[in-house]
């Protein structure tokens, strides 16, 4: 399990645009991990446009907000242009990442156990520590959550240099 103050797995997955993303190349000064189950249902739309309407303020900020889910790059490319997503969504179709962040889980439904994604958000700085991470997240406010906390961080990290 990732702790904060942890530094996080390095990674590549491929970008809906096509592109690979390696978090060791990002360039931003923080980013924004939102691991939800399954593009295209409701809770985990609701969570992508909620970041979407944020984006230009993370952007403005310096924070790269990113997606990632165990769905096809067709899929995310689908739910992308369906809801007018504004974020960067990966593909994690292998679950590694997801295995690697400790967000591949037994889940249970009606009784049911099953394998899925828990629904996680982790903020890091360019350095790769994790700073902040929200378990089981309630998609309501959330983005708007994780924005007031980044730019938290980003004032403390200006303040201590």
């Amino acid at each position: 399990m990732l702790e904060e103050e942890n530094v996080v797995p390095d990674f590549k997955l491929p970008e809906d645009n096509g592109k690979e993303f390696h978090l060791r190349a990002n360039k931003s000064k923080m980013i924004v991990l939102f691991f939800y189950p399954k593009a295209d249902t409701t809770g985990c739309t609701k969570e992508a446009i909620a970041f979407s309407d944020l984006i230009t303020e993370f952007e403005t900020a310096g924070v790269k907000v990113i997606g990632i889910s165990p769905d096809s790059i067709d899929k995310l490319l689908k739910f992308k242009k369906k809801h007018d997503l504004k974020v960067l969504l990966l593909s994690d179709i292998e679950k590694e990442v997801s295995m690697r962040y400790a967000v591949w889980v037994e889940k249970s439904m009606y009784g049911k156990k099953y394998m899925g994604v828990e629904r996680t958000t982790y903020l890091i700085n360019a350095n790769m520590k994790l700073l902040k991470v929200w378990r089981k997240v309630k998609v309501s406010g959330h983005a708007e959550a994780v924005y007031k906390t980044a730019l938290k961080l980003l004032g403390e990290d200006c303040l201590s240099h």
